[in-house]
């Protein structure tokens, strides 16, 4: 019986919080949480030069663990934002991602970003420090959206989404 009323009662709120123009989604439901993934290295890797990239550039692999603190599921639907290296604006981050998130639960997700060195001047400590072997600071701050089904498509931000020690790979 409560199965039955549950079930009846749940789409009723859902399409009641839906209709709540003033309310605004973002007040029902909780951002996505981002943190370092402490199980997986974050990584700066060399690019070699290319016609499009005529100083060659740098692939950088950020492992996040985003977390869906809200009782239903969403869908992660964009990142933009802005990645930082040793303090240095290093690339603008602007992609889909269509990463499913499961209510209460939490995935892991690998983030790639691509620095062009033509397009960034500033980052010699970038490169002493990798050349050097020691680490290099990194963080990404932006406004995420995500795909809530019948409660919508908020976005959230703009909000520090991860901060951390990367080091050069070869």
């Amino acid at each position: 019986m409560r199965a039955a009323i549950r079930t009846a009662v749940l789409p009723l709120l859902l399409l009641g919080l839906s209709g709540c123009a003033g309310l605004g989604l973002e007040q029902v439901l909780q951002a996505p949480t981002f943190r370092v993934e402490n199980g997986q290295q974050a990584q700066l890797r060399y690019v070699n030069p290319s016609l499009n990239s005529p100083l060659g550039g740098a692939a950088v692999r950020l492992y996040a663990r985003v977390g869906n603190p809200n009782p239903v599921g969403l869908t992660l639907t964009r990142l933009v934002g802005q990645l930082s290296l040793e303090g240095t604006n290093a690339a603008r981050v602007d992609f889909p991602l269509g990463v499913a998130l499961q209510a209460g639960n939490e995935t892991v997700v690998p983030i790639d970003i691509a620095i062009n060195f033509s397009d960034i001047p500033g980052l010699a400590n970038v490169v002493r420090n990798a050349l050097t072997g020691r680490p290099i600071t990194y963080a990404l701050n932006g406004t995420v959206g995500v795909d809530a089904g019948l409660l919508g498509q908020p976005s959230f931000g703009p909000m520090m989404l991860l901060q951390g020690e990367l080091r050069a790979t070869r």
